[in-house]
C-alpha cells in the first residue's frame, strides 16, 4: 500500500536523486526500474510476501490457533495490517517505544512481549487502553505489579491486563520456576491495578537449532507452560484468557501442544507470536524453520555492486554491516549480473567478511565477475534486515530464475519504524 507520506527528501539510502520532492506514491506512479536505484539495496519480493503470510494464516487457522505476530521483525506497519487483513488477531512488539509505533499505526490489540516498568511508558500504557486499545504486557516479578500500582493508583479505572512470563533457569525472561510464577499469579490477581490475563513465553530461549535435543527442551518447555497455566484456573476471572509462546524455529512443537490443549477443552486464547515467517531467509529459518518444505521462501534479498577487484581471489562490494544482516551468518552470494545484462551463478564464492560499508567476497581467481557488476544476496535473520533501511523497495518477484534488475518495476516503497 503506497504511503502518502510528506515529500521524499532525496537522501533516502537506495533511492535515486530524482526521487527528491516526491512523495512516495508519486513517486511509485512513474513505475521506477529497481535499476535506477543505488546500491547498496535490501529488496522485497511482494509475491513471496504474500505467499509467506497466506501460508501461516491458514496454518495456524487450520488448528483452531491465533497468530499475533511479531512485529519488530519489520517494524513495518504497512506489512502488520497485510498480516491482520489475512487473519492475524493483534501485533506483538518487544519495547513501549515499539508499542507507541503499534497503536499509533491504529494496530487494535497488541502484546508487548515485555515486562512494563518504565512509569512514563505506564501511563502511556494506560492512556492508550482507556482510549480503546487492547494491551497485553508481560510480568515475571512481583516489582513490576507494584510498580504500576504506585503509577496508576490501587483501583485505576482500566486496569492493565499481563500475562504470567514463565521462564527457566539460564534462560531470558521469565518466572524462574512453577512455584514463583503460581506465586506471582496470586499476586497479580490480588491487585486491582493489574487483571490476570493468562501466561506467555519464548521456547527459543531455552533451545537453539533443530537436533532432537533441541527439540525436546522446546517442548518439554510448552508442557512447563501449559502447567502454569493449568494451575492458574482458580485465579483466572471470567474474562478471555491468553496462552501464547511460539517464535520461528518451533512453531510447529507450540502449535502441536496448544491443538491438542484447545481439542482437550481448554477455551484459552491459544497465541502463536512467529514473526521471521513474513519474510523468511536464506539462512537461519532456511536451516531450521519446520515450515521451509511446506512453502515459505526468503521474499528479500541483498543487492550489491562490486567496487573492487585488485586481487585475483577477492571482489569488494559496497554493502557492509550497516546495509545486510549477518548476526545469523553472512550474505551467501547467489548470482551476479554485468552490465550489460548477463547474468552467471557463482557456484565457489562466499561472504568472508563485512566491515561498515563494505563486503570481502572471496572467489576463484579465473572469475568474470568484474568492478560494476551486481552481485545477488541471499540474506540471514530478518530480524536484523530491516532495521539498517527506511525505506524498502519491493517488486513484484524476485525469482532467481527470472529476475533482473533492468526490468523490475518498483511497485511500493515499505516504511520501517525503528
Amino acid at each position: 500500500m503506497p504511503s502518502a507520506r510528506d515529500a521524499l527528501t532525496g537522501d533516502e539510502k537506495g533511492l535515486p536523486a530524482p526521487a527528491a520532492g516526491a512523495t512516495i506514491a508519486g513517486f511509485l506512479a512513474r513505475e521506477p526500474r529497481l535499476a535506477e536505484l543505488w546500491t547498496p539495496l535490501v529488496v522485497l519480493d511482494q509475491a513471496a510476501l504474500d505467499d509467506n503470510i497466506a501460508f501461516l494464516a491458514g496454518w495456524v487457522a487450520a488448528r483452531g490457533l491465533e497468530l499475533m505476530p511479531h512485529g519488530k521483525t519489520t517494524m513495518a506497519p504497512a506489512l502488520w495490517h497485510r498480516q491482520l487483513d489475512a487473519g492475524a488477531t493483534g501485533i506483538t512488539v518487544a519495547t513501549p517505544s515499539q508499542l507507541r509505533v503499534a497503536v499509533g499505526a491504529g494496530i487494535a490489540a497488541v502484546m508487548l512481549a515485555n515486562q512494563l516498568v518504565q512509569p512514563e511508558a505506564i501511563r502511556w500504557t494506560a492512556a492508550a487502553v482507556a482510549a480503546g486499545t487492547r494491551i497485553w504486557s508481560w510480568v515475571d516479578d512481583p516489582a513490576a505489579v507494584t510498580g504500576i500500582e504506585r503509577v496508576l493508583g490501587g483501583e485505576p479505572e482500566h486496569p492493565l491486563e499481563v500475562l504470567v512470563d514463565v521462564g527457566r533457569v539460564g534462560g531470558r525472561t521469565g518466572a524462574r520456576s512453577y512455584d514463583a510464577a503460581v506465586a506471582l499469579a496470586e499476586r497479580i490477581a490480588a491487585s486491582s491495578a493489574v487483571r490476570l490475563a493468562g501466561v506467555a513465553g519464548y521456547e527459543g530461549s531455552v533451545a537453539h537449532g533443530r537436533s532432537s535435543d533441541a527439540l525436546d527442551s522446546a517442548r518439554t518447555y510448552v508442557e512447563e507452560l501449559l502447567a502454569v497455566h493449568a494451575a492458574l484456573a482458580p485465579l483466572y476471572d471470567d474474562g478471555d484468557i491468553l496462552v501464547t509462546a511460539g517464535g520461528s524455529a518451533y512453531p510447529d512443537v507450540v502449535g502441536t501442544a496448544f491443538a491438542a490443549a484447545a481439542a482437550g477443552g481448554d477455551t484459552a486464547r491459544f497465541v502463536l507470536r512467529s514473526g521471521a515467517y513474513v519474510v523468511h531467509d536464506h539462512g537461519y529459518y532456511r536451516a531450521n524453520s519446520p515450515f521451509e518444505a511446506a512453502g515459505l521462501r526468503p521474499a528479500a534479498r541483498g543487492i550489491a555492486r562490486v567496487v573492487s577487484r585488485t586481487e585475483p581471489t577477492l571482489a569488494i562490494v559496497d554493502a557492509g554491516k550497516r546495509d545486510f544482516p549477518y548476526d545469523e551468518g553472512l550474505p551467501l552470494p547467489l548470482y551476479a549480473v554485468t552490465a550489460s545484462g548477463d547474468r552467471h551463478a557463482l557456484p565457489d564464492a562466499a561472504m568472508t567478511k563485512l566491515s561498515d560499508q563494505h563486503g570481502f567476497v572471496s572467489i576463484p581467481a579465473d572469475s568474470s565477475l568484474a568492478v560494476g557488476d551486481l552481485v545477488v544476496f541471499g540474506l540471514s535473520h530478518p530480524c536484523t534486515m530491516f532495521d539498517k533501511w527506511r525505506l524498502v523497495p519491493v517488486v513484484p518477484s524476485l525469482d532467481d530464475d527470472t529476475f533482473d534488475p533492468a526490468t523490475a518495476v518498483v511497485v511500493d516503497l515499505v516504511e520501517t519504524r525503528f
